[in-house]
């Protein structure tokens, strides 16, 4: 608020006073309103909140240092037959209509995810399952 704003605003208030007040009690009316400033009491209580501002910050800079790594990946390449690899585009079609979308790398890594959680007895039978392949890449037939 400007000086002008406020002295407007106190002139105002004397001659509401005036009218309804004696002569006498002009001057005790004045002086209260005047010894407020707004300014002084807005400053005293900004210190303190930029003190208390001020400790929270130091927390949280200690939290940042922590970062998680993630993990290297790693690239590779390998031989399937097309029949499993149909498989793969239907198991991309089930999870989609399941509302998950998925990659085919994310299908193959909760593959090999199922089979470490089976014991050594599911894991044998279903090894025994899956037939032997050449590896290597195949021929280009035209």
């Amino acid at each position: 608020m400007s000086t002008t704003a406020q002295k407007t605003i106190v002139q105002t208030a004397v001659k509401a006073q005036t009218v309804k007040a004696p002569a006498t009690k002009k001057p005790a009316a004045k002086k209260p309103i005047v010894k407020k400033p707004v300014v002084k009491k807005a400053a005293v209580k900004k210190a303190p909140l930029k003190k208390a501002a001020a400790k929270p910050a130091t927390p949280v800079k200690a939290v940042k240092p922590a970062k998680v790594k993630k993990p290297k990946l790693v690239r590779d390449s390998f031989t399937i037959p097309k029949d499993e690899y149909v498989v793969i585009d239907g198991l991309k079609l089930r999870a989609g209509k399941l509302g998950q979308s998925v990659k085919k790398s994310e299908l193959l890594r909760a593959g090999v995810k199922a089979l470490a959680a089976m014991s050594d007895i599911q894991f044998k039978a279903a090894l025994s399952n899956v037939p032997t392949i050449k590896t290597g890449r195949p021929k280009n037939s035209k």
